[in-house]
């Protein structure tokens, strides 16, 4: 069989694909990963997508897993949307969280699957949509207290205490907002040769 290579150095992601029962290796590229001038928050995670499997190519053969995800308080296709990355920082993220507070965040996941084989490349993004509910600043800084989310695109965790700061998830795969969907990069495997329901025995 193939091999499988995640492109991501993200426990979470790790956890998510391990859950297909494939076997597969992680490695982390080391790209640029600033928005281009003029680039729509949904151009920016399709173009991150395909340069991280493009990187991962140059030490590793197979099919290469690559994801990269933003949120916007908009629909993503307008250059001018305000992107809320990853916070980096405790004040950053209270400011995110703020601004998610009673409104309707979208969450923008790019997934792109390359054959180094024959160089072919499958790239979607997938949207999710979460509404939070009001959060008072003790409710924010009491959550971010507890799980340290600087590093999570939206300043939460929404596989773990995350989930109580939402009203109601809106999409097609809840996967795809920890950050791997997982329906959509089936389809893309199962294009590849690879059904995982006859395949992983």
């Amino acid at each position: 069989m193939v091999s499988l290579i995640l492109a991501s150095s993200s426990p979470f992601r790790k956890v998510l694909l391990a859950k297909l029962g494939l076997a597969f290796e992680t490695c982390s590229p080391n790209i640029d990963e600033s928005r281009k001038e003029g680039e729509t928050p949904k151009q920016l995670v399709y173009r991150l997508a395909q340069e991280k499997a493009r990187e991962v190519a140059k030490t590793h053969n197979g099919l290469i897993i690559a994801c990269d995800q933003v949120a916007t308080l908009n629909d993503g296709f307008n250059a001018n949307d305000n992107v809320l990355g990853k916070p980096k920082s405790h004040e950053n993220a209270i400011k995110q969280l703020q601004q998610s507070s009673g409104n309707t965040v979208i969450f923008l996941t790019s997934l792109a699957l390359l054959n180094t084989n024959t160089d072919n490349i499958q790239t979607k993004v997938e949207t999710f949509k979460v509404v939070f509910k009001n959060l008072s600043i003790e409710q924010i800084k009491h959550y971010l207290k507890k799980e340290t989310p600087y590093n999570c695109a939206g300043s939460f965790k929404s596989e773990s205490l995350g989930i109580g700061l939402f009203k109601r998830m809106i999409g097609d795969d809840p996967n795809s907002l920890v950050g791997l969907p997982l329906i959509q990069l089936i389809t893309m495997l199962e294009n590849e040769g690879i059904n995982i329901l006859t395949d992983n025995n």
